[in-house]
């Protein structure tokens, strides 16, 4: 059984929705909550957490959604190669068990759900989160054009930085950018690490990642990324607090960071894996620092 067909609570299901949530990646959550922490980290450096807090399960409603719908589209365009990668090749539409038709509908019904998130919010944030559509389309074609899909995968992870900005101040703020700017950082960092478990899949397949891009160099690539990362989240919490002691919030990420680092000196796929989840936390680090310089 491969990676991404293990035992989980989808097997409690009745049959004929369990390749629906392992399509929509139910049973795999980090990456919901890789799309939901940078929504929050927006909304709370904007200092909306003081007004706006129910906007935060509803974005964490829209994460779920959203991310299923991406993990559906994603699948139909990749599954000729996730076919010939053994991670990936009993996903769903490339085992033949969800046709394409179907999995196009289902992605339709998540899209729906976002769609009334979507509703939640005021217009100006409306159009910052429609503006995501065309990049996050975009994204499985990356691997066929570029060695740094794990770049563009940054743009439309941490997408919601804007949206949870937008949802309660003005676009026109330089730590709104920064914080974006930070996570992309942060997203080539992380999947990067991911990346590590097909190498040698992806290299036969002719998929290409940053991983494969580094090869030996991943470890030093993934330290500078998350470098950059908090260089730039630092910058963000200081012009929001007018002061340099702001980036202190970041210590327990940065330690977080670090530590990742020191555990890729094992690039084996079982520890590329814990570690990509260990971002889960790494988004909650960041989303508490933002909290805490936002409603400070």
């Amino acid at each position: 059984m491969t990676p991404d067909a293990v035992k989980s609570w989808i097997d409690a299901l009745p049959a004929g929705a369990q390749a629906y949530a392992r399509l929509a990646r139910l049973d795999r959550p980090a990456g919901t909550w890789l799309l939901f922490w940078p929504c929050v980290a927006g909304l709370a450096l904007a200092g909306g957490l003081q007004f706006e807090p129910t906007l935060v399960p509803w974005f964490g409603l829209g994460a779920l959604a959203m991310r299923g719908a991406g993990c559906v589209w994603n699948d139909i365009v990749d599954r000729d190669l996730d076919a010939q990668v053994e991670r990936t090749r009993d996903r769903p539409v490339a085992s033949g068990r969800i046709s394409v038709k179907a999995a196009l509908a289902f992605a339709v019904a998540l899209s729906l759900i976002g769609l009334i998130v979507l509703l939640q919010l005021r217009w100006q944030a409306q159009l910052v989160a429609l503006g995501s559509l065309i990049p996050v389309a975009a994204y499985p074609f990356m691997k066929r054009i570029t060695w740094w899909p794990q770049a563009w995968l940054g743009l439309t992870f941490n997408w919601g930085a804007l949206v949870g900005w937008a949802a309660v101040a003005a676009l026109d703020e330089p730590a709104m950018w920064l914080l974006w700017a930070g996570g992309i950082a942060w997203t080539l960092g992380y999947d990067t690490i991911y990346a590590l478990q097909d190498i040698e899949d992806d290299a036969m397949a002719g998929i290409k990642s940053s991983a494969r891009a580094l090869g030996r160099r991943a470890r030093g690539g993934v330290a500078g990324f998350y470098a950059v990362a908090l260089i730039q989240w630092a910058a963000a919490l200081w012009l929001v607090a007018g002061t340099a002691l702001a980036a202190l919030a970041l210590l327990p990420l940065a330690g977080h960071l670090g530590w990742q680092v020191w555990r890729l000196a094992d690039t084996s796929p079982a520890t590329a894996l814990l570690l990509f989840r260990a971002n889960r936390a790494s988004g909650a680090l960041l989303a508490a620092a933002c909290t805490a310089v936002g409603l400070a």
